[in-house]
């Protein structure tokens, strides 16, 4: 559920801004670099391929290893938040990367979900539309552990996928930590979860699969809440997350951002398989 959109914010790169979407330098003979997310100096996740025509992916890297939790807003995170704060854009966007975002509030309720295992997009969807890797003989993999929140379809010819995906995995969070906010969801909705989001739309070149049509992915990569986004999926609970969305991150259309918010709105609904082209 949509709950709130707020006013498009402009960040200015900084010496504040600690992540960073975009282009690795790129290898001798090759003519792009990979599409990447950088923590600090490190290359945190790799993105999906700029052709647009790739699987969908994020992939955790070795530079994925804090969270980027502000103690001057764990207060007012934890306790939540009704509607979109100036105070709490503040204090994120200047760690983000240089350019424009729609803050988004949004009700979620979040499945963990494991690489190969039942639920997993990579495992099941995507293959159902891109087939395994001819290279590899095997489905995308992400080195991480996710959480699905929505889909939707955006109309007959795509459908929309939204992941949680967080910086360091759950075995990384506090039990006691996590028990604590499973209790207080017991009881409320509102804590509060901050993500830097992406959307990327990919449309298969050719048919490899069952089932053709194009992914739009929106990806959350969570910043603030690790032990809340576990709570809430170990107890089946909802709660809040504050998405600050990028409109040139990701792989898409100022347009087809437009069109996701809209679409947001709706209540989710699974993809009907129509089959090849």
């Amino acid at each position: 559920m949509l709950l709130e959109t707020g006013e498009t914010r402009v960040v200015r790169e900084s010496k504040t801004s600690v992540l960073k979407l975009g282009q690795e330098d790129k290898p001798d003979g090759q003519g792009v670099g990979r599409r990447l997310l950088w923590q600090g100096a490190d290359p945190a996740f790799e993105l999906s391929w700029w052709c647009g025509t790739c699987p969908l992916l994020f992939k955790r890297l070795e530079g994925a290893t804090e969270t980027l939790s502000l103690p001057e807003m764990q207060q007012t995170l934890n306790s939540g938040i009704d509607k979109i704060e100036d105070s709490v854009l503040d204090a994120f966007t200047a760690i983000l990367p240089e350019g424009s975002y729609v803050p988004l509030l949004l009700h979620v309720q979040p499945e963990l979900v494991y690489p190969g295992r039942k639920g997993d997009y990579f495992s099941e969807e995507q293959v159902d539309t891109w087939g395994i890797s001819g290279f590899w003989g095997l489905p995308e993999y992400p080195q991480t552990p996710y959480y699905r929140t929505w889909q939707a379809p955006v109309n007959a010819e795509a459908h929309a996928f939204e992941f949680v995906v967080p910086m360091v995995p759950p075995n990384w969070n506090e039990s006691s930590r996590v028990e604590e906010y499973a209790q207080e969801l017991l009881n409320s909705s509102t804590p509060t979860a901050v993500a830097l989001s992406i959307l990327d739309v990919c449309a298969p070149a050719v048919d490899r699969g069952t089932d053709y049509y194009n992914h739009w992915g929106v990806t959350h990569f969570l910043l603030d809440g690790h032990h809340k986004m576990q709570a809430a999926a170990e107890a089946h609970r909802p709660l809040r997350l504050l998405s600050l969305l990028s409109i040139e991150g990701g792989l898409a259309q100022s347009s087809d951002v437009e069109r996701l918010i809209q679409l947001r709105s709706q209540a989710q609904a699974p993809r009907i398989a129509h089959g090849p082209r």
